[in-house]
């Protein structure tokens, strides 16, 4: 087998996944694996997208986005759109986290308030004639 080319169980084992993940990502043709009978096997290029996939994913990007992005990769190019395109949806989703983040924040800082006040009011409170 050629060094550029990879098995599921290799692939799975670098990029911690599992194989229904890689199935599932080429069942949406977002990966690529040649076919030699019942054998996958994953190359550079699959491996360059799939790398793309799961960062895209741990930053909340959909599939959809995902696949829209690696469409506009032109081999050979500089891929001035696609750059741009990541940019502009780097941004967009950059933005729905910090208003994410702000507003956990805000609700750790209630709830923070909350369980304050409720200690207090417990240790404040007399012992209920249950209580021992």
């Amino acid at each position: 087998m050629s060094d550029d080319l990879m098995t599921i169980r290799q692939m799975c084992d670098d990029f911690e996944v599992t194989p229904r993940t890689l199935r599932f990502y080429e069942a949406r043709e977002l990966i690529f694996p040649h076919r030699r009978g019942q054998h996958r096997l994953y190359d550079r290029r699959d491996r360059a997208r799939l790398t793309l996939i799961l960062r895209g994913k741990r930053f909340g990007f959909s599939l959809e986005q995902i696949r829209q992005l690696l469409e506009l990769y032109e081999p050979g190019g500089a891929n001035r759109t696609q750059i741009a395109a990541t940019i502009e949806v780097g941004r967009a989703r950059l933005a729905d986290m910090e208003r994410q983040y702000a507003e956990l924040s805000d609700a750790i800082a209630q709830l923070r308030t909350q369980i304050s006040d409720a200690e207090g009011r417990l240790s404040a409170a007399p012992p209920d004639a249950a209580d021992p």
